[in-house]
């Protein structure tokens, strides 16, 4: 990750901003998969880790692709044939390197355009002071 600023943040506006930025992990990638083709992403993931994996075809063909995530010791955690678009959260059961790949292999002439987020984390309350109690909150 590069962090850029203009030196006015200070030290512990560096800290906030590394902090903030170390506590979720996403990824939001479109890319070109070719007729026959695979393209694998890998990510070094912390046990205990919530992750969320979204995907979408977005052109090519009848917008589907084959989707497989595997865990660091090989074992398959999610496989989908043929689809257009999905979701799969799971909690990563041990340290290491996650791999997930989509496939175009089954189709013989048309290239894809794939869209995926992948999430690594929770995402802190957009809005925190929502969960404090207000006159609103203690009228209902």
């Amino acid at each position: 990750m590069l962090l850029r600023g203009s030196g006015t943040a200070g030290p512990w506006g560096w800290l906030t901003l590394l902090l903030v930025a170390c506590a979720v992990w996403a990824s939001e990638i479109t890319f070109e998969l070719p007729d026959n083709a695979k393209q694998c992403f890998y990510e070094e993931i912390v046990q205990g880790t919530k992750c969320t994996l979204e995907f979408q075809v977005i052109t090519g063909g009848h917008y589907d692709v084959d989707c497989l995530l595997e865990g660091p010791d090989g074992a398959v955690l999610y496989k989908e044939m043929k689809k257009q678009y999905d979701s799969f959260t799971f909690t990563a059961s041990r340290n290491g390197t996650y791999k997930f790949c989509f496939s175009n292999e089954f189709s013989t002439f048309t290239h894809k355009t794939v869209y995926f987020d992948f999430q690594v984390g929770e995402d802190p309350p957009l809005f925190p002071s929502e969960n404090r109690a207000t006159a609103l909150t203690q009228v209902k």
